[in-house]
């Protein structure tokens, strides 16, 4: 099945209709998930695949820190404890907990008009697609296009502050979205909490952050709509929203052979190693 873009004007207006490629990835553990987008990210760069929309979820739930972020700021024995997977992203911000979300990355050339100008440029135009997503679901009182006036001190998980022009519902995050660029291409990765306590990251974490504080300043989906949405659910309204809003038929394929064999090495030589998970 293709998903072809809407014929509304604005999305007409702006972009001209474009072809992606489609990846729904399921469940796969953290190294493999990070070595998969980098994967990908080297065949677009080659020009041998299209702009990719992946999405994914994670088995077992994992925490993944920032490209810069301190590996000092993990309770490594609470990881333990918990069997969950650590693992540190190509891309910026701050740790999540990935456990009962959606995961989504965006994978182009930097010079693609959906992602041209700088990163907070790319981030506004590529967040008309996730408000069309939570629109579709029913997620009212979505504000995607403010600049953060009073962050506050800048803690260690990505949920409890929003960055400038990122999706808030209600004045609380809903989605978490980071980026790097390399050889010329974009590749942005966001997380939307389905469901569940939104502050269980607090304990993984060496400053134990405060979790009424994180539960003040975001929340799930489930909180958002009222209802638990499944996970098949929100990935079609994603999908969906970015190919209405950005005007785009998206195809549905799988990773080439020659991406099956690079994300291999890459997540054993690289995103499962300790040395790249204790890089700071």
């Amino acid at each position: 099945m293709r998903v072809a873009g809407s014929s509304a004007p604005a999305a007409q207006a702006e972009y001209p209709q474009g072809v992606w490629r489609l990846i729904r990835s399921g469940e796969a553990d953290g190294a493999t998930n990070m070595a998969v987008d980098e994967a990908i990210l080297h065949a677009v760069a080659s020009g041998t695949v299209l702009p990719t929309l992946r999405v994914y979820a994670w088995s077992p739930p994992c925490l993944s820190l920032g490209r810069g972020q301190p590996v000092a700021d993990v309770n490594r024995e609470a990881m333990k404890a918990a069997c969950y997977d650590l693992v540190r992203r190509p891309t910026g911000g701050r740790a999540i907990l990935h456990i009962d979300e959606l995961t989504y990355s965006v994978i182009l050339a930097q010079d693609e008009p959906r992602v041209m100008g700088g990163v907070v440029e790319s981030y506004r135009r590529l967040s008309v697609g996730l408000v069309g997503a939570l629109e579709r679901l029913g997620v009212e009182d979505i504000v995607a296009d403010d600049r953060v006036e009073d962050r506050g001190p800048v803690g260690p998980v990505c949920f409890e502050i929003p960055s400038d022009y990122e999706i808030t519902v209600s004045g609380r995050k809903l989605v978490g979205s980071a980026q790097m660029r390399s050889h010329g291409v974009v590749l942005q990765h966001g997380a939307i909490p389905l469901h569940g306590d939104i502050a269980r990251i607090c304990p993984l974490l060496a400053s134990h952050p405060d979790p009424y504080r994180v539960r003040a300043r975001a929340w799930t989906l489930e909180e958002a709509l009222g209802r638990a949405p499944r996970w098949d659910e929100a990935a079609n309204a994603l999908v969906a929203g970015f190919a209405q809003a950005l005007n785009l038929v998206l195809e549905p394929a799988s990773l080439t052979v020659a991406e099956r064999a690079q994300a291999q090495v890459l997540r054993s030589q690289k995103y499962a190693t300790e040395e790249w998970t204790t890089l700071l």
